[in-house]
């Protein structure tokens, strides 16, 4: 069980006595996706994250696989294409975590976008992704857009524009790369924090790195290293000699989250903000809609990015300037999200104009860097990465094969009947212990297929736990200690079940029973669980605007 927190130590022993062909410092989405491609095509792979998997950029995007419709207005045909492309891929590799929306673009008198530009922008986007004819976009009336949203605007609205999206769990999605990464042989680790490199003969020839949990220093080697860490690749990079060339430029962007009896919107939207030339997504999920994202400038704390009244502010004067009847105040705020951007800098560019596409650095000792890019874009972002390693690889007489990523269903994925009829097996075997549907469903919508493992967990308890939802948490827990690497309460609340941001009031609720319940099973002292408590607290906190 290599993502087994109760292995984690032996695990790590074993790893420093090996010779890696590749390190790669991050385990945000980009990260794992290299991981994934290097170690599927034969290549032996050690992935290191400071903090905790996607516990960057990687939890704290829009949550879409979406190709970026407002890119054609910045001319990106290729990032446009790429993405575009990549959400019907993506959707097939992971079904349980990728699911097709439908988005809606209202569009206004005087608006960025008329009906005449958005028709023809709409006809490239299709095109560009090559769209399925079945799911392309079309255009509706005013009349009929305010029957399917009743709630939104009808002054100066001239019509509309559905199309197709896909929606996410963006920290899901990364653990689930991870997850198969593993399966392939890569060595994941978080809570590993590299704080230097090896040198040999002035090539980097592997990391020295802290483990946070047990504060020692460890090194590994590897015949190449690759720095995949989102908005810390700037300081990754100055580990070695200050970055020369191009360079970072963070942008900050916020989501909250407001209950749907408070919203009730019908379905995804897409929207100009009112005197602005941005625009921003309110997305329904479960019984929750959440609302974003602002682009500002950011130079703060990496480590500490928090929501501030004036950026919620925004959203919520975006959402009311266009649901009129809704009138959302800031008391409605439930919980958000703020993240960081890591874009390449351009000069005399707003942080909305600046490109979303990835690049590479190399530097003179061998350090690959790579920033910018989408979620979406995260497979061939790792391919492009995997194929520089095969090139290099090749003069030394080693034969890397091609990617294979496009058709490698991801952990969890491998259903052997629709989602709907799997859910339904499940449902009827899981009556026994009391899980009813609804439960299931999140269930399969989290973890796939391996959602079985913690069904068949709850059984095993039985009657040693008599509520059934404390059992059923229980083996979920277990689960994610055993087979994710969950190692504390924000683990396993905030990245591994979203629990955090879109089931506020049982988070409250439950927090302290589950931090009891993963103290117990890694064997945590009281000073220990204490401590976790208290984080976890602090992030509870953070997640409600000041």
């Amino acid at each position: 069980m290599p993502l087994n927190s109760l292995h984690r130590t032996k695990n790590i022993q074993q790893a420093t006595q090996a010779q890696f062909d590749v390190i790669i410092i991050g385990g945000g989405i980009t990260g794992a996706g290299i991981a994934l491609d290097a170690a599927s095509r034969g290549l032996k792979v050690l992935l290191l994250e400071k903090y905790d998997f996607a516990g960057g950029t990687s939890s704290k995007s829009t949550k879409l696989i979406h190709g970026g419709l407002r890119y054609l207005k910045q001319l990106e045909f290729g990032l446009v294409r790429t993405v575009g492309i990549e959400r019907a891929v993506i959707h097939k590799l992971a079904p349980h975590l990728v699911e097709p929306i439908n988005m809606v673009l209202p569009i206004y008198k005087n608006g960025s976008l008329g009906k005449f530009s958005t028709g023809i922008a709409l006809r490239i986007y299709d095109t560009l992704a090559k769209v399925e004819r079945d799911d392309r976009y079309y255009m509706v009336e005013a009349a009929h857009l305010h029957q399917l949203e009743p709630l939104l605007s009808t002054q100066d609205l001239i019509g509309g524009a559905i199309y197709k999206e896909f929606r996410t769990d963006d920290a899901r999605l990364t653990i689930s790369v991870i997850k198969s990464a593993a399966t392939f042989g890569a060595c994941c680790f978080n809570y590993m924090k590299v704080e230097n490199f090896i040198f040999s003969n002035n090539v980097i020839t592997g990391v020295v790195a802290r483990d946070l949990l047990s504060d020692t220093t460890i090194t590994f080697n590897a015949t190449h290293v690759i720095n995949a860490a989102g908005p810390w690749v700037d300081d990754v990079r100055s580990l070695e000699t200050l970055p020369k060339g191009k360079k970072l430029h963070l942008t900050k962007g916020i989501h909250i989250v407001v209950n749907k009896n408070d919203f009730p919107v019908q379905h995804a939207l897409y929207f100009d903000v009112d005197g602005d030339n941005r625009m921003i997504f309110v997305i329904p999920r479960l019984k929750s809609v959440y609302i974003g994202t602002t682009d500002t400038n950011y130079v703060g704390d990496k480590d500490n990015i928090l929501l501030s009244r004036e950026d919620v502010n925004y959203l919520l004067d975006a959402v009311n300037n266009k649901f009129p009847k809704v009138q959302l105040q800031f008391s409605h705020v439930i919980s958000g999200w703020a993240g960081l951007r890591p874009l390449i800098h351009e000069e005399g560019k707003s942080p909305s104009e600046l490109s979303r596409k990835d690049e590479i650095f190399i530097s003179d000792k061998g350090l690959i860097s790579i920033a910018g890019g989408k979620l979406t874009g995260y497979r061939k972002m790792a391919e492009k990465v995997v194929n520089m390693l095969a090139k290099s690889l090749k003069k030394s007489g080693r034969k890397i094969p091609e990617s294979t990523t496009h058709q490698q269903l991801l952990f969890g994925a491998d259903f052997d009947c629709s989602i709907p009829e799997y859910i339904t097996r499940r449902t009827g075997e899981a009556k026994q212990i009391d899980v009813n549907e609804s439960v299931i469903r999140y269930l399969v919508f989290t973890y796939g297929t391996a959602c079985e493992t913690i069904i068949n967990t709850a059984f095993d308890i039985g009657n040693s736990i008599k509520n059934p939802a404390i059992r059923l948490l229980t083996a979920e827990i277990m689960y994610a200690i055993e087979h994710e690497m969950v190692t504390n309460v924000s683990d396993f609340i905030i990245r591994r079940t979203g629990r955090l941001y879109f089931d506020m009031e049982q988070t409250k609720q439950l927090y302290p029973e589950i931090a009891k319940i993963i103290a117990a099973k890694l064997s945590l002292d009281e000073v220990e669980a204490a401590q976790q408590l208290a984080f976890f607290e602090t992030a509870l906190v953070q997640a409600l605007p000041a």
